[in-house]
This record gives C-alpha cells, structure tokens and sequence, in this order.
C-alpha cells in the first residue's frame, strides 16, 4: 500500500505545497525579504551553472541528429504548447482574473521537464535516448526560446505590475545563460564528479525550487494578493491546467502517428512534447517577472507540474503494458 501511495504522491510535491502554505501564513518583512531575494538569486545561479557542469556537450550534438523527432519535440514545446496556452488563458482570464491567466500562459512557455520524462519514456517502452536528448536539448533552446516568448506574449499582460521587457532578457542571460556555459566549459573536469554524486545536484535543484516558491507565495502574501481567491477560482484553475495538459497530450499523440513516426518515438514525443519543467521553470519565471506577477504564477505551475506526474505516471503504465509492434522500432536510422 504504501508502495502504491508513493507512485501516486511526489515527496517533493508535497514539499512544494508545505513551502507554498508556509508562505501563505508567514509573511517576510521587507527587510529580511531583500536578504531571501539575494540568496535565491545566487541560488539560482548557481542551479544553472551545476547543469552545465553535469551536462556532456556530447548529448547536445548527438540529439540534432534525428531531425524528425528533435523538431517535433520543440514544435511541441515551443509552437504548440503556447498557442494552446494562449487559447486557454484567454478563455478562463475572465473567471479567475489576470494573474491567473497570465500564470497558465507562463506554464505554456517553458521547456519540458527532463527527468520525469525520461522516466516515463522508459516505463512506457519509448525511445529513451531520443527523450534525454530531447528534454536536453529543449531546456538549453529554452534558455533563449523563453524569455523571447515571455517577453513577445507576456509584457503586455504584465505591464500593470512591472513589464516584462529588456532588463529581464538581460537577467536571464547573466542569471541563467552564463551559469550555463561557465558550468559547459567546467564539464571536462566536474562532470564526472557530479555525474557520480547526483545528490549534490538534486540538493541544489530541489533547494532551489523550495526557496523561490516560498519567497514568490510569502511575498504575495505581505502584498494581500490572497484575498481575492476564492474556492471556484482554485477549482477553475485545476480544470483548467487539466485541460491545458489534455489537449497538449492529445495533440502530440495523434501528431506523432500524422507525422509517421514509430511507436517508441511516438511515446517521447507525447511525454518529452506534453510536459513543462518545475525545476527550469520556475527559476525562469523568477528571473524574468515581477515579484507580484511571479507569485501568482507559482500556484498555476505548481497545479500543472501535479497533474502533469499524476496523469503521465498513469499513461505510461498502461503504454508500457500494451504489446509492442513489430514495426515500432523501424523508421529510425
């Protein structure tokens, strides 16, 4: 029992929500909140530069060379996904109001999440190699990708609170972006080591996460943004990230099959195509966004980054039990 609880509740997500209702409670004062935001800048910076240092420069090249199933992972993620984020927002902004809205269309905008779906690439019996490669390449594309789409689809929406514009490319490409290619340029000598010591990293990543989700949500929270969500904007917002993950999932599916692609790659694309990163994500956002936009932008992302592990755990069990084709395998060479 106990087993079959953990395969259906993420330890981490739960100390997601924990961090997130602290913050709800506990408002930082402005003085200590200053000091919180400087540490999860290093923070962040930080988390980037250790994927640099842990990523071989090996898999970016050898993951452009299946040009079929690589541009259709970043259609997916990059064409695709924010369209429909942009359909949705605009469909539910009247019911749950602007910062909600926006913070859909902001999940839209990330890049796929890499270990979650590898894992269930391979549960699934897809092409394992084709979703590291993948979900690789999509987070180092999405470096730039990104803050691009934030920047063209988002500054409007938040002008209100503090637009989005040049300063938090600028961010990104000193918070985010050079971390990264420090840390590339450190993985001759590091990558091993970290490779073999992934508790290091996980630590960093999870840490991380925890931080800026607590410092967005108590921020919020000092600010009142909280007053004004009811019981149905929280049931609006869950339906609405469902459908947002739905529609995402179904498109890649019978697009793979449109396209010919074989089954196991049909797979990757679903699951690498159909996901968007917490851990990327969120350091993204807080890069890229205003501390009072960002706040409301957590829940949505952390709504989505649940139903996305639960729904996707789920699929994958029930792919990874149907027989295989015989063809499956063909198509690739």
């Amino acid at each position: 029992m106990r087993r079959g609880v953990r395969q259906w509740v993420d330890p981490f997500v739960v100390a997601i929500v924990l961090a997130l209702l602290v913050g709800v409670v506990v408002p930082v004062p402005d003085g200590a909140r200053e000091a919180l935001d400087v540490v999860t800048d290093v923070a962040i910076a930080l988390l980037f530069l250790l994927y640099g240092a842990r990523l071989p420069t090996r898999e970016i090249w050898r993951s452009l060379t299946d040009w079929r199933l690589q541009g259709s992972l970043l259609v997916a993620t990059f064409v695709v996904f924010p369209l429909v984020g942009l359909g949705v927002s605009a469909a539910v902004g009247p019911v749950v109001g602007q910062g909600i809205a926006v913070g859909l269309l902001c999940v839209s905008l990330l890049p796929s999440t890499v270990n979650s779906a590898v894992a269930f690439t391979s549960v699934a019996r897809g092409d394992v190699a084709g979703a590291i490669c993948g979900a690789t390449v999509s987070n180092v594309v999405g470096m730039v990708a990104t803050p691009l789409l934030v920047l063209g689809l988002m500054s409007g929406a938040v002008a209100g609170d503090g637009a989005v514009g040049a300063d938090g490319l600028q961010t990104v490409l000193l918070q985010l972006l050079a971390p990264l290619v420090l840390g590339q340029l450190l993985q001759p000598w590091v990558g091993g080591l970290l490779r073999r010591h992934k508790a290091v990293t996980t630590a960093v990543d999870r840490g991380t996460i925890l931080l800026i989700v607590f410092t967005a949500i108590s921020g919020a929270t000092a600010e009142g943004i909280w007053a004004d969500m009811s019981v149905g904007v929280v049931l609006v917002l869950v339906g609405s990230a469902g459908v947002l993950l739905a529609v995402m999932l179904a498109l890649t599916w019978w697009g793979g099959r449109a396209l010919g692609l074989p089954r196991d790659q049909r797979v990757t694309l679903l699951l690498v195509g159909g996901m968007k990163s917490l851990a990327t994500g969120l350091p993204m956002a807080s890069a890229l966004l205003p501390a009072a936009t960002l706040a409301v932008v957590v829940v949505p992302l952390v709504v989505f980054h649940q139903l996305q592990l639960v729904v996707c755990s789920v699929l994958a069990r029930r792919l990874g039990q149907e027989p295989v084709p015989a063809e499956a395998g063909a198509g690739r060479g």
